[in-house]
């Protein structure tokens, strides 16, 4: 299973925008983009050509990242919403946010989504009574996701519930901490899914 093991503070300097990749040292001062770092790169200080095609790269990229997803996952998430019926960019983001790892971060039960996925990997969690240990497993309404009995009284999945009480869930989920589930009410939608991006780059620059 591919994944990203590099800096992750990188990630959002180079896409001048937090993605939420280090849980609660994001909304601290200690954040990279709130201290105002450079971009990284050698030849990334100077003046830099905003062309179409950097900024069609750029959204593609930072989606990626948002979402823990490498390239070929991605673009075959792009391939299967283009032969849907619905709008191309719209169910590229519903895919996404559908992910295992994705609804267990946004639930409460996970600080930030690298957290969620190693959780999901290391068998933490249960999809209608059955252990799914794939991040990119993808969830649909009705489903049920539960932490197992006995990971119910680790010490992290203790703390991250506690830490997200206050946290807004979205609609479309519906959330208990006190009994360490969440189900999926209905498919997301657009407005309802937080991903600072504009998909209608991404398919533009899938497109060509």
């Amino acid at each position: 299973m591919a994944r990203y093991t590099g800096p992750v503070c990188k990630l959002c300097r180079r896409e001048k925008t937090k993605l939420f990749l280090k849980g609660t040292r994001c909304e601290t001062p200690k954040c990279a983009i709130e201290k105002g770092r450079p971009v990284p790169g050698q030849h990334t200080r100077g003046r830099i050509r905003e062309s179409e095609y950097l900024l069609q790269l750029r959204e593609k990229q930072k989606a990626k990242r948002f979402y823990g997803v490498l390239e070929k996952q991605f673009r075959s998430y792009y391939e299967e919403a283009a032969r849907s019926k619905g709008v191309t960019g719209e169910e590229l983001m519903r895919m996404c946010e559908l992910r295992l790892d994705n609804v267990v971060y946004r639930s409460g039960l996970a600080m930030n989504r690298p957290m969620a996925r190693q959780m999901v990997t290391h068998g933490h969690f249960e999809v209608n009574g059955r252990k799914v240990n794939i991040p990119s497993y993808r969830v649909k309404p009705g489903d049920t996701i539960t932490v197992k009995g006995k990971s119910k009284t680790l010490g992290r999945i203790v703390e991250n519930t506690s830490y997200a009480e206050g946290r807004m869930v979205p609609e479309w989920l519906s959330s208990s901490l006190k009994d360490f589930s969440v189900s999926v009410l209905a498919l997301p939608e657009r407005s309802q899914i937080d991903a600072p991006v504009q998909e209608q780059l991404i398919v533009e620059y899938y497109s060509k």
